[in-house]
């Protein structure tokens, strides 16, 4: 279910649900401060972030240059690429990849852009067991859900849900220890691990210059699943790509620092290609996938700095409607500020067009971003494309509002209106306001109008002054 109906209904059961949005509030919390303390130990932040945002930025504008040479050099590295135009298409590249390596059992790295395209089902479907391997994804997986956070998969789950979760699935003895957790998921995977055939991840980098795959975890996982399978298929999308292995260390700077506060992920690995006759481990065949699915088109819009992401969940972090209601409100695979751009773009709108007015356009996300999209103004054009879906009382409240806005008097008018319409209770707040105002004061702090207008101040000054 898709539309504005359906948007309202999760938000209402994200709000009515305390105990998640209690977990995002404090997790999103100690992130952002993380994120300032790790910030603040480089020599120049902003610097950093600006040269980021150059260089994504260069690199889109040059875009099928450097996927050009980005192929290439993956060939010369013994590695195949394949070009996806969609999703349809990834899925048909990767299942044939599967059946033409007998593979019946796939372990699966933390990838939002297999998330994307949904590619545990297609893998599922064509008779292949996908077991994710991400400690967070492998718990979502084991409960049927989804995840709900760029980088923290359960940031909407406790140590009591997780602890049930894997009493059911896992067989195994009741336990809120963390520890004790991790070695009974370690336990479990560790043995797919030793069976498994297929190995699948995502990609966060990928260096055109000497086809270098970046992968960033900070679990062992990532690695396991990149080495141990004979057959690795890394699935990324274009704008992954960066000209230089020297621009890397740029973008690793700002990675980890701005997703959990770390100097770096723990797992920084860097892959040239399969297995070569003197390496002790690898994969026998590697396997890139070059999914567009809507990001070409993107790139020739308005919008086209959205690819700059990096996927950090910096923005989410930072959002207090992201804070407010979860990830799992938005209704896709992105959520936050960055998804109510992504994810309108990927559906043209018709699907999610309800997301771009899911903020409060403080521009907290633009102050958080590491490579400076500017996702308030992004949001703000995708609005005025959705203009016509809104509403006929808001868009004649719009038209009211900027009436009022461009005559003085009625402005003031107005003001002495607005004073007798809305007044606080004795908390000094606005509890209950009057027509659609009464929805919006539920869940927001509005003090009333002052007794007197800055106007009327300003105005009596200047007369006591003279």
């Amino acid at each position: 279910m898709t539309g504005r109906g359906a948007f309202e209904q999760r938000v209402a059961a994200a709000l009515a649900d305390r105990h998640v949005i209690q977990a995002v509030h404090l997790a999103t919390r100690q992130k952002v401060e993380a994120r300032a303390a790790a910030l603040a130990a480089l020599h120049d932040p902003e610097a950093i972030r600006t040269l980021a945002a150059q260089i994504k930025q260069h690199t889109l504008e040059h875009l099928p240059d450097y996927l050009e040479q980005f192929a290439a050099a993956v060939e010369r590295n013994g590695g195949r690429v394949h070009f996806a135009p969609d999703a349809a298409a990834a899925l048909r590249i990767v299942c044939d990849i599967a059946r033409g390596c007998g593979a019946k059992l796939a372990v699966k790295s933390k990838s939002m852009t297999t998330e994307e395209i949904h590619l545990n089902q297609a893998l599922e479907a064509a008779g292949v067991r996908v077991v994710e391997t991400d400690l967070g994804e492998f718990i979502v997986q084991l409960d049927r859900d989804r995840p709900s956070h760029i980088v923290t998969p359960i940031i909407h789950k406790n140590r009591t849900q997780i602890s049930a979760t894997m009493v059911r699935e896992l067989g195994c003895e009741y336990t809120e220890d963390p520890t004790q957790l991790t070695r009974i998921a370690r336990r479990y995977l560790r043995d797919i691990f030793r069976r498994c055939d297929l190995g699948v991840s995502g990609v966060n980098f990928g260096v055109a210059e000497t086809g270098t795959l970046c992968i960033c975890t900070n679990e062992g996982n990532g690695r396991m699943t990149v080495t141990r399978p004979r057959v690795h298929v890394a699935v990324m999308g274009i704008e992954k790509i960066i000209p230089r292995l020297r621009d890397l260390p740029v973008f690793l700077k700002l990675l980890a620092r701005s997703a959990t506060g770390q100097p770096l992920t723990v797992y920084t690995t860097l892959l040239h290609g399969p297995r070569r006759p003197d390496d002790p481990d690898g994969p026998q065949e590697l396997h890139v996938v070059l999914l567009d699915n809507g990001r070409s088109e993107t790139l020739c819009g308005e919008l086209a700095e959205v690819l700059r992401c990096i996927r950090c969940g910096a923005c989410l972090n930072a959002c207090p409607v992201y804070r407010n209601i979860g990830g799992h409100a938005y209704g896709g695979v992105y959520g936050g500020p960055i998804g109510s751009v992504l994810m309108p773009l990927m559906a043209r709108l018709h699907a999610h067009g309800e997301l771009p007015r899911a903020s409060s356009l403080c521009g907290a996300c633009y102050a958080a971003c590491p490579v400076k999209i500017d996702i308030p103004s992004l949001l703000v054009k995708l609005r005025a494309a959705t203009v016509r879906q809104e509403p006929f009382v808001k868009r004649v409240g719009m038209r009211l509002w900027k009436w009022l806005m461009l005559s003085s008097p009625r402005y003031r008018a107005a003001q002495t209106l607005l004073r007798w319409l809305v007044r606080g209770d004795p908390s000094g707040w606005v509890r209950n306001g009057f027509g659609p105002l009464r929805a919006w004061t539920r869940v927001r702090d509005l003090p009333p109008p002052p007794p007197r207008s800055f106007r009327r101040i300003w105005t009596e000054e200047l007369r006591d002054e003279r």
